[in-house]
């Protein structure tokens, strides 16, 4: 564990940051270098943020190609030149760093380029809704190790292999992604004291194709119309009262009073909830307002959205008033699978937590 922990022990002697940023470039990587050959452009105001990220995709065998602060996103006239990943730090953003932000996320959308955007719980909504082009992964005050997951998840990225993936292989990388993330916050909290963060468990979204209980659901799905023989589908349930999904979400919180509340964290479920009572309710949610509802840290709350929208549960939608601004809602299949959920648990639901 101690040799572990040493890994993420990034020393830089006596150099200073713009010392070590001069010569990154040139710095061999401790990694392999057959592990990437991937271009990374960093984009921070705080040095010692620039040099840390630096030094992290050093350490993961990409090549530093640039390193700026934000200012250089402004400018309109002689863009910056973009690397395979680039990298942002903007906890604190104005309409002027909103609107780079939007230009960079095309840039990269059309280049091919991962981005990976850093911010504050504050600037969340402002970011999450200028990103709707590049699939860009967002980190909310990201620790270290966050920032090296990142790295990793582009790394996968990188290989074009997750398109391959089935939707069971999908998840069950989730959940090691997540596991990792355990791992490198108990090493930085060796090492530094810091709070760690447990992985929320893996949320099976369906029943695999051909299983008996998709099987049982297809006929259960099926009537016989007017006593003939022809075989019509049954009409969908309704979405349950949002009352009573609001009090179903009441009891789930209140276990934290008693109980560690990592021993229950279930985002995917929690955040489904919220979104059943929303869409009954006919509120908006948005993304800060969903990453709360999912009781764990907004990073992870990020991911979980971004595979839960992959999978086709929850889909995004801009605001027709504002195309700054961006909400999250259920899909109609989503919708349809709760609608039947609470109608199979009838009188019961209200007892279930």
């Amino acid at each position: 564990m101690g040799q572990a922990a040493s890994s993420f022990d990034y020393g830089f002697g006596d150099e200073s940051d713009e010392d070590w940023l001069a010569g990154a470039a040139d710095r061999p990587s401790r990694a392999s270098s057959s592990l990437s050959s991937l271009a990374v452009s960093i984009f921070a105001d705080k040095g010692y943020l620039r040099a840390e990220m630096a030094e992290d995709a050093a350490a993961a065998g990409l090549r530093i190609a640039q390193t700026s602060d934000l200012a250089n996103l402004l400018e309109t006239d002689g863009k910056p030149t973009l690397g395979d990943l680039v990298l942002v730090d903007c906890p604190v953003i104005d309409g002027a760093e909103l609107a780079a932000l939007s230009r960079l996320d095309m840039r990269a959308a059309k280049h091919g380029s991962h981005l990976v955007v850093s911010t504050s719980m504050n600037s969340l909504d402002d970011v999450f809704g200028c990103l709707d082009q590049s699939n860009a992964q967002i980190l909310v005050m990201p620790s270290r190790a966050d920032r090296v997951i990142a790295l990793g998840r582009v790394l996968t990225r990188s290989g074009n292999r997750v398109r391959e993936l089935s939707e069971e292989d999908r998840l069950s990388l989730l959940r090691l992604t997540e596991q990792v993330s355990q791992i490198a916050h108990k090493l930085e909290q060796i090492s530094s004291h810091a709070t760690p963060v447990d992985p929320p468990p893996a949320f099976r979204f369906e029943q695999p194709a051909g299983s008996c209980a998709t099987k049982a659901d297809a006929r259960s799905d099926l009537a016989y119309e007017n006593g003939s023989d022809r075989l019509v589908r049954a009409a969908r349930p309704p979405l349950p009262d949002p009352r009573l999904v609001r009090r179903i979400i009441r009891q789930r919180q209140l276990r934290a009073r008693f109980f560690e509340g990592d021993l229950f964290a279930d985002p995917a479920w929690d955040m489904l909830l919220d979104l059943t009572a929303a869409r009954v309710e006919h509120v908006r949610v948005s993304v800060t307002s969903l990453c709360i509802a999912s009781g764990v840290p907004p990073t992870t709350a990020l991911r979980w959205i971004g595979q839960m929208t992959d999978s086709g549960l929850l889909q995004r939608v801009d605001d027709e008033t504002d195309r700054r601004r961006a909400f999250i809602t259920l899909t109609d299949k989503a919708a349809d699978a709760m609608a039947r959920y609470f109608a199979e648990l009838g009188a019961h639901s209200a007892t279930m937590v």
